[in-house]
C-alpha cells in the first residue's frame, strides 16, 4: 500500500514539473501575443483620434487633395462629430472629424422656430450661403427648412454651423475649427462644386445602433436617413436625393 502511494506521488510530481515547463515556455508567446492585440488596440484608438488631432495641411498632402476639391460633410449629434470628406479622385476620401462645441435640443428633427432644436436631414450648402462677416466669426447656413421640411410644415431660419462655441439650433464650433472647415467649403464652391452636401443623422446609422431607438417617435424619420447613410457607406460618393410623397428618396450619385 506504501508503495503505490510512493508510486502516485512520483507520478503527481512528474505531471506537476510537465506542466511548470510547458508554462515557462508558453508564458512568453502568451504575452507577446496580449502586447500585439493591445497594440492593434492602441493603433485604432491612435488613427481615430488622428483624424481629429491631425494637421489639416498634412492630411491633405497624404490624401493627394487640396482647399478647392469637392467636400462633403456628415454630422453626427450623439457623437457631437463633424465629419469632412474630401474628393481627389475617383471617390470621397475621410478627410478629417472636428468635435462639435455646441448644439441644441435633443435627438430629433427641427419642428418649429424657436424651439432651439438643431436639425436633421439632407441639405445643401451654395455660394450665397456662406457669411464671412457672420458675428459668430464666420459660419455657412445649412439651408433649413428644405423641401422635405416644409412639406412636413416645419418651420426655422438662419440654421448654420458657425463659430464661437454658442448654439441656438446651430452647430457651433470654436473659431479654430470653423476656419478650416469654411475653408474647405468656400474653396470647393468657389472653384466648381455647385453645392456641398451636408447629411445630419442623430447617430452613426448602424443597424444596432438604430433598433437601440425602435420606440422612438422618430424611428421611420431615421430609417429613411439611414438609406442615405448607407449607400455613402458601400459608394463613398454622396447619393442624389429627391423628395417624393413627403419621403426622402436615395437616386445614384449624379457628381
Amino acid at each position: 500500500m506504501t508503495r503505490a502511494w510512493l508510486i502516485l506521488a512520483d507520478i503527481l510530481l512528474h505531471l506537476l514539473l510537465l506542466f511548470s515547463l510547458v508554462f515557462f515556455y508558453t508564458l512568453p508567446l502568451l504575452e507577446q501575443h496580449i502586447i500585439k492585440e493591445d497594440h492593434i488596440i492602441s493603433e485604432k484608438s491612435f488613427s481615430k483620434e488622428n483624424l481629429i488631432d491631425v494637421n489639416l495641411d498634412e492630411r491633405l498632402a497624404l490624401l493627394a487633395g487640396k482647399v478647392g476639391d469637392p467636400v462633403f460633410i456628415r454630422i453626427f449629434k450623439e457623437e457631437s462629430l463633424l465629419e469632412v470628406w474630401i474628393r481627389s479622385g475617383a471617390e470621397y476620401q475621410h478627410l478629417k472629424d472636428y468635435y462639435i462645441c455646441a448644439y441644441s435640443g435633443y435627438l430629433g428633427p427641427k419642428l418649429q422656430e424657436g424651439d432651439r432644436q438643431s436639425p436633421e436631414g439632407f441639405y445643401k450648402v451654395k455660394k450665397h450661403q456662406l457669411n464671412p462677416n457672420s458675428k459668430y466669426h464666420l459660419s455657412f447656413n445649412l439651408g433649413f427648412p428644405n423641401k422635405y421640411d416644409r412639406e412636413h410644415n416645419r418651420t426655422g431660419s438662419f440654421l448654420m454651423v458657425h463659430g464661437n462655441c454658442v448654439s441656438d439650433g446651430c452647430y457651433a464650433m470654436t473659431d479654430g475649427k470653423i476656419e478650416e472647415i469654411y475653408t474647405l467649403v468656400e474653396g470647393a464652391l468657389q472653384k466648381s462644386q455647385k453645392y456641398v452636401q451636408a447629411h445630419i443623422f442623430p447617430f452613426r446609422m448602424t443597424d444596432v445602433n438604430l433598433a437601440l431607438y425602435s420606440e422612438s417617435e422618430w424611428f421611420d424619420f431615421w430609417v429613411n436617413l439611414k438609406e442615405g447613410y448607407d449607400y455613402f457607406d458601400v459608394e463613398k460618393l454622396p447619393p442624389h436625393i429627391k423628395v417624393e410623397d413627403k419621403q426622402y428618396t436615395i437616386y445614384e450619385a449624379n457628381e
